[in-house]
């Protein structure tokens, strides 16, 4: 059985080849076997926004900001996530949701 660290390499390896309905399985698989893999849900979450799931996507990056709060990049993640459903739908409230997200990366990168 394949542990999440190797099936998360093997996403990444079939995102870089272009098949990511493939990279988003292998990641559930990942995150299956370890729901608190942040790593796994961030490549989900750009995965997915590639595949025009900017709910599913937004999810993940909520996810990483879960599992790693006092970390800026997750915030900065989570901003770029929105964005990105911003320009996917625009729905403007995606907008607010990306600066109040960047808003946050920045009292942390400050706060270090």
């Amino acid at each position: 059985m394949a542990e999440p660290v190797q099936l998360y390499d093997e996403a990444v390896q079939l995102k870089s080849e272009g098949k990511l309905d493939e990279a988003a399985k292998t990641l559930d698989e990942a995150l299956a076997l370890d729901p608190d893999y942040a790593l796994a849900h961030s490549a989900l979450a750009v995965v997915l926004q590639q595949l025009g799931r900017h709910d599913d996507a937004i999810q993940h990056a909520l996810r990483v900001a879960e599992l790693e709060p006092s970390d800026p990049f997750s915030y900065t993640a989570l901003s770029v996530t929105y964005q990105r459903a911003y320009a996917g739908t625009n729905e403007l409230g995606y907008i607010r949701l990306a600066e109040e997200a960047m808003e946050r990366s920045r009292i942390l990168s400050q706060q270090r």
